[in-house]
């Protein structure tokens, strides 16, 4: 089946990933728009982590992750915006690795969070479906 011959979304399907893409739009917005004041929390939190105690890197974190989001947010660009996340959150996994956070806690946080982003496109976009098909 091709991706323009997807099956359509069902209501619940949709609907369910509409609120989990919703979970994770709301908690990328937060987690951007933290690192954008220069607050202290923020850059000495970064210092464990192996970063610069910079508010220019925490902003610059802050962006690429609001401009990630706004992309996921958008469906035309949906895909792109999943991309760009998953980079990200590969980012934070290979920071926590680094520095030996907590698996489960810290470390697995952001794989779990990708588990939720890409499962909300999945069931909101049949274009998604179509690439990854999973057969009953």
């Amino acid at each position: 089946m091709s991706i323009s011959q997807t099956m359509p979304v069902s209501s619940g399907a949709l609907w369910t990933g509409r609120v989990l893409s919703g979970l994770i739009i709301l908690f990328m917005i937060f987690d951007g728009v933290i690192k954008l004041p220069p607050l202290d929390v923020v850059t000495q939190t970064m210092v464990p982590l192996g970063w610069p105690a910079d508010v220019n890197v925490a902003r610059t974190l802050g962006i690429i992750g609001l401009i990630s989001t706004a992309l996921y947010a958008l469906p035309r660009t949906s895909v792109l915006g999943a991309i760009l996340l998953t980079g990200y959150l590969g980012g934070a996994i290979a920071t926590n690795m680094r520095v030996g956070s907590p698996l489960f806690s810290h470390t697995l946080f952001s794989v779990y969070l990708g588990i939720i982003l890409w499962g909300g496109l999945y069931l909101r976009d049949p274009s998604v479906r179509a690439l990854i098909p999973f057969s009953r």
